[in-house]
């Protein structure tokens, strides 16, 4: 069935307005992407705009109307580019000024005499451009995870770049060995994927954001609110995962740590500073540990991290790193107050004494009892920890 031009834009007006709507309603849901959205939701409505200005652009004199049209449209193009760049805190600003600026001096050499040209094809370089730099603002990303719905984005603007770079670059060569009728079905074929572009992009656009919605409450579900360490369901769900994997290869420690008189700390200081010295705590456990260490807090000043990879002479070594550290960083970095905070650490590697996390949990936390009672600020190994390879 054969749809002509006028109602393929009024098909894509409708779809943009329609998703700029839905782009809006759903700030409720996502009030942390409130800004992202409402810059989207501009961008379609500022397209839609542009195609209605498109119907009417013959009733304005001279090349008023195309260029109107065409400012508007790129307007909206550059809206969602902005959108998708503020959601990693990037913007095009400047540029997206400049770039329109160069587009109405075009329209403004280019007058009646060029209009068709620069309608038909130049003014498919700026839509080009805008596409191109949103796929790769999607590709480039914000930290999330790679999602389908992301790449299907990326797709979709990557598509419309190479449509829109195609119309500016081959159509003219083409339509001047073919003729204008070839124009008229190129102009047909780039609404045909508007239309597309017009319900597929804010579709997948609103599921990107619902799936980093849903990802960041499901991280802050695991993870410990002072510290940003995992919480203590996350660290067992992950060490019996890790443990469980048959594919892993080379041994597993754990280190259980626990602040030396922790609770004198907030008698006399205040569980302000107390908190202060958690979180610094974390901060060294991050920066010490592998990233593939699993670090938690399990318990008010109680810590815990399983290496993989680990035999108990690095694990050792790693611990004793961190205890030095941490000793030596709490008394310049809590408010210029010398507080002196050390840390007692246990040491336990899987094998058959302790086949399983929680063995290998309380193997470490015995271990850690003896470096409480030898005075604290050390590392004790379990007996379950091969002492061969210590000596």
């Amino acid at each position: 069935m054969h749809v002509d031009l006028l109602t393929l834009y009024f098909l894509a007006i409708g779809t943009l307005f329609a998703s700029s709507g839905m782009t809006l309603w759903e700030r409720r849901a996502h009030p942390m992407r409130s800004r992202v959205l409402t810059i989207l939701a501009a961008g379609y409505a500022t397209l839609a705009i542009g195609c209605a200005t498109v119907t009417v652009r013959h009733f304005l004199p001279g090349a008023a109307g195309s260029a109107i049209s065409n400012l508007v449209l790129v307007s909206g193009y550059l809206l969602i580019l902005h959108g998708v760049a503020s959601s990693s805190g990037r913007q095009y600003r400047n540029g997206s000024v400049a770039l329109l600026i160069l587009l109405a001096l075009t329209w403004v050499a280019a007058g009646t005499r060029w209009e068709d040209a620069v309608w038909y094809y130049a003014s498919a370089i700026p839509i080009a451009l805008a596409s191109g730099v949103t796929s790769y603002e999607l590709l480039r990303g914000d930290g999330h995870k790679v999602s389908q719905s992301r790449h299907i984005a990326v797709w979709v603007t990557g598509i419309h770049a190479l449509l829109y770079a195609a119309r500016a670059s081959i159509l003219p060569l083409l339509a001047a060995r073919y003729g204008r009728p070839l124009v008229a079905v190129a102009s047909e074929m780039t609404m045909y994927e508007g239309v597309l572009y017009s319900v597929i992009l804010p579709m997948t656009l609103l599921k990107q954001i619902r799936e980093e919605t849903h990802d960041r409450l499901l991280l802050e579900s695991q993870t410990d609110y002072l510290t940003r360490l995992g919480n203590r369901r996350w660290f067992f769900e992950e060490g019996a995962r890790v443990i469980g994997d048959e594919t892993r290869n080379g041994p597993i420690c754990l280190l259980a740590f626990d602040l030396d008189h922790f609770k004198r700390i907030n008698d006399q200081y205040g569980h302000k500073t107390g908190d202060e010295v958690l979180r610094v705590f974390g901060e060294i456990a991050r920066s010490v540990m592998k990233s593939d260490a699993i670090l938690a807090r399990i318990g008010g000043e109680e810590f815990a991290a399983l290496l993989p990879g680990h035999d108990a002479r690095s694990a050792r070594e790693v611990g004793e790193s961190f205890a030095r550290r941490f000793a030596e960083t709490i008394p310049r970095s809590i408010d210029g107050v010398a507080i002196r905070a050390t840390v007692s650490i246990g040491l336990a590697q899987l094998g058959s004494e302790a086949p399983t996390l929680a063995d290998l949990l309380a193997a470490a936390d015995m271990a850690l009892y003896s470096a409480k009672a030898l005075g604290g600020n050390r590392v004790v190994l379990a007996p379950t920890a091969s002492r061969s390879e210590i000596a």
